[in-house]
């Protein structure tokens, strides 16, 4: 039965990894398999292989052929170089002792190589965050600059318009100072005239004291007149009898009145 090693994709979309299995070489690629080797994740930087070295050895002496992918992880892995040290010894090029430290220092080699690797990546990544972290740096520090411009003009401004606005009060306030100016100018000359206010004043109080002593006069003239007036009242029917004698007398008056007048005529 023909074998193979392969590989047998899990995961998800864009973001697989895979099964290193040996399964038969007819069989679909996520079919049934015979044996799982380990895995590989392409996704890592470097990439993650996990696999049983001596299973793989076996398989590899056993005749089961690797796909491209496959092989190319094994011989990263060394599976490869033992099988073909293995295979010296057994033909008797060498050794087993110097077939060993043959592949402990390929061994050796290939682990410096790795580390060298990732610590050049480590590298690259920190230097990548350093300068991101530099470019971030100059933006925010660019864009507080214009920030400060802006906020200073916007104080300039805010400044100006307070000064002018200040401006405008003072001048609001002016007259208003030159009229306290002539009203405290005008004091001094009220407080000379109050001499003559006072002599005023004075003459003033003695008219209303003289208004006043003359007041109980008028008072006792007043309780006279109300006196006479039912006096007035009693003598009313007196003059009531001659106001009608005079009534009886102005028919006579009148009819000689004609009588002056056409001897006047004549």
């Amino acid at each position: 039965m023909p074998t193979k090693i392969r590989l047998q994709r899990h995961g998800k979309k864009r973001y697989a990894y895979y099964h290193v299995v040996v399964a038969d070489a007819r069989a679909p690629r996520d079919g049934k398999f015979i044996e799982k080797l380990g895995t590989y994740n392409p996704n890592d930087n470097p990439a993650t292989i996990d696999i049983n070295f001596d299973r793989c050895l076996h398989w590899v002496k056993e005749g089961a052929q690797p796909s491209d992918t496959c092989r190319a992880l094994l011989s990263y892995k060394g599976i490869m170089h033992k099988n073909h040290l293995d295979r010296g010894v057994l033909k008797g090029a060498l050794t087993q002792d110097q077939a060993d430290k043959k592949f402990e220092t390929w061994l050796k080699e290939k682990e410096s190589k790795v580390d060298g690797k990732k610590d050049s990546l480590a590298k690259a990544s920190a230097d990548a965050e350093k300068t991101r972290l530099a470019v971030e740096t100059e933006a925010k520090n660019k864009k507080a600059a214009e920030v400060l411009a802006k906020t200073s003009e916007l104080a300039a401004a805010a400044a100006a318009d307070t000064a002018k606005a200040d401006a405008e009060v003072a001048g609001e306030e002016a007259p208003a100072e030159d009229a306290l100016a002539t009203e405290a100018e005008e004091a001094p000359a009220a407080e000379e005239a109050t001499p003559e206010a006072k002599e005023e004043a004075t003459a003033t109080e003695e008219v209303v004291t003289e208004i006043k002593e003359e007041a109980p006069v008028s008072e006792a003239k007043a309780e006279e007149t109300t006196k006479e007036a039912p006096a007035a009242e009693e003598a009313t029917p007196e003059a009531k009898e001659e106001a009608t004698a005079t009534e009886e007398a102005t028919p006579e008056v009148k009819e000689e009145a004609p009588a002056a007048e056409e001897k006047a005529e004549e």
